[in-house]
């Protein structure tokens, strides 16, 4: 009997694991695109912003968070995400986007 209960877990923690990896990105309704700062062209800086956008139910972004790239270029991506809507769903969840200059 404990075999079979083991099994039942070890197969339901499976299914768990593969459903939660099979999650897709939202899908982004409204953007608007950022800024190119003012001092970073008089640098001729390009690069690419990383940050982690953590979106409510109804498609707002609830909060930004700046994980990488260009300290100059961070503040304009930033601003711009948090005006992003993206399409409704169940739950919050939380992505990782990439803004190229």
């Amino acid at each position: 009997m404990k075999r079979i209960a083991r099994a039942l877990l070890w197969m339901l923690l499976m299914a768990s694991c593969l459903s939660a990896s099979d999650k897709t990105e939202r899908q982004l309704v409204r953007h608007d695109d950022p800024e190119y700062p003012a001092i970073a062209a008089q640098m001729s800086l390009h690069g690419t912003v990383k940050l982690r956008v953590w979106i409510a139910a109804d498609g707002s972004v609830r909060r930004v968070e700046y994980i990488g790239g260009h300290p100059l270029l961070a503040e304009s991506a930033v601003k711009a995400v948090k005006t992003w809507k993206y399409e409704p769903a169940k739950a919050e969840t939380n992505q990782v986007v990439e803004l190229h200059f």
